[in-house]
């Protein structure tokens, strides 16, 4: 049997399919409607719906019936009405969703659950307030008229009125959420119902805006340190959060929206935590609003998971099968390098030369349309299999903030939005 043939079955297809809305022009009672993409804009300009958020489903947390959960969210870039999606991808049962709100976050070092003062907007699916979502699905709202800014934080609060069985969430939120029990506090601008907390995003999965249609999104797919961990709680100073930081600096017309959809644990090639990256491409990157231009940095986990891929080919030829998939939607794939995990409970010299040679061939550009050489940038030229010290939260595998800020400063802007094209063979 061939390597590709081996490949192909070890895919299972994702449950996961995407509803849509009514599309065209939506109504949210007491507003004027919000334009279809492709209509123009106040500037005359057409605009287009582009990802501002996301977060990956990792697994399932117990089912909080009757009460509303009141997610933290930050955008990378603004616009001016806003769709949110929601998922039931990972459930067992149909979802109730009695109700579903969009609000910005009220200002201020303490703002807490509170949302600003007159930005609390009901989110509708097909004009209705309330929506059963089948199991292995997702959804995505209706247009919101809410004009989001960039670089801000937005409050996704869902009800759920009965139990509907295990919740569709994202573990690693890095970040405070808030629960209300007892009943539909969606609607609430006040935090003060919101007495619980959580550390996990509950059903919502993203936040799309309308704006300028020409810089699209980037989508940076995997594991724990696209995640975030080991990046201080509550900062946002993942490295994807230091992408899109730096991306502020070009005109908005220009200014891709940025999308993290790490999952800690996640591998290329096998389910671990949550489906494996060739799984959920469809669903977590190229089903997202806009995507231009996918960052890939995944396999460390597969090269020390149990079972371990031992020879570098498995892994060249799963990049290889995700960018002939993202080419045929005219998405581009930029490759980044494999980053050091010498230290680490599970580095071994066999697990080392596998690393090595996988980052020889992503560096021979045969595989990807671009490089980030991110194992490069961070690791200790003193002892390259292992991360410098100043980047190094104390696993060994990790980065603290300054790390992330490294492997942000590395990626090349200029090339994120070029057309995707074949790699050479």
């Amino acid at each position: 049997m061939t390597r590709a043939i081996m490949l192909r079955r070890l895919l299972v297809p994702l449950a996961a399919t995407l509803v849509l809305a009514s599309p065209g022009v939506t109504a949210e009672a007491g507003s004027r409607p919000v334009a279809a993409p492709g209509t123009a804009g106040a500037s005359g300009v057409p605009e287009a719906w582009r990802g501002t958020w996301e977060a990956a489903p990792s697994g399932t947390a117990p089912a909080l019936p009757g009460a509303s959960v009141r997610n933290v969210v930050h955008t990378s870039v603004g616009g001016r009405a806003a769709r949110v999606r929601l998922s039931n991808r990972l459930g067992g049962a149909p979802l109730r969703l009695g109700a579903v709100t969009l609000a910005l976050r009220r200002p201020g070092a303490h703002a807490g659950p509170a949302a600003a003062a007159g930005s609390v907007r009901a989110v509708t699916f097909g004009g209705a307030r309330s929506v059963t979502l089948p199991a292995g699905r997702d959804i995505v709202s209706d247009p919101v008229r809410l004009r989001v800014p960039a670089d801000t934080d937005l409050l996704v609060s869902v009800h759920t009125p009965g139990d509907s069985g295990p919740a569709t969430y994202h573990r690693s939120a890095l970040r405070t959420n808030y629960v209300a029990r007892g009943g539909d506090h969606t609607g609430d601008a006040s935090g003060s119902a919101y007495t619980a907390t959580a550390a996990h995003w509950y059903y919502v999965t993203g936040v799309d805006v309308l704006g300028p249609p020409g810089a699209g999104s980037v989508v940076a797919l995997g594991d724990s340190i696209t995640d975030g961990i080991g990046s201080s709680f509550g900062a946002d100073h993942r490295w994807p959060d230091r992408l899109a930081d730096r991306l502020r600096s070009l005109p908005a017309g220009r200014r891709p929206g940025v999308l993290n959809a790490g999952i800690s644990g996640n591998r290329v090639l096998r389910a671990g935590r949550g489906p494996s990256a060739l799984t959920r491409l469809d669903a977590d990157v190229l089903s997202r609003a806009g995507v231009r231009t996918v960052i890939l940095l995944e396999g460390v986990n597969d090269i020390k998971g149990s079972p371990p891929v031992s020879d570098p080919r498995d892994l060249e030829n799963a990049y290889r099968l995700l960018v002939r998939r993202a080419h045929a939607r005219s998405v581009r794939v930029v490759g980044a390098t494999i980053t050091p995990f010498g230290g680490h409970p599970a580095h071994t010299a066999a697990r080392e030369a596998v690393r090595l040679a996988v980052n020889r061939a992503i560096r021979a550009g045969r595989v990807f349309d671009a490089v980030v050489d991110f194992d490069a940038a961070v690791r200790d030229p003193a002892h390259p299999e292992r991360i410098r010290p100043g980047y190094d939260p104390g696993d060994h595998l990790h980065f603290n903030d300054a790390g992330m800020r490294a492997l942000a400063d590395t990626v090349d802007l200029a090339g994120l939005l070029a057309p995707a094209a074949a790699p050479r063979r």
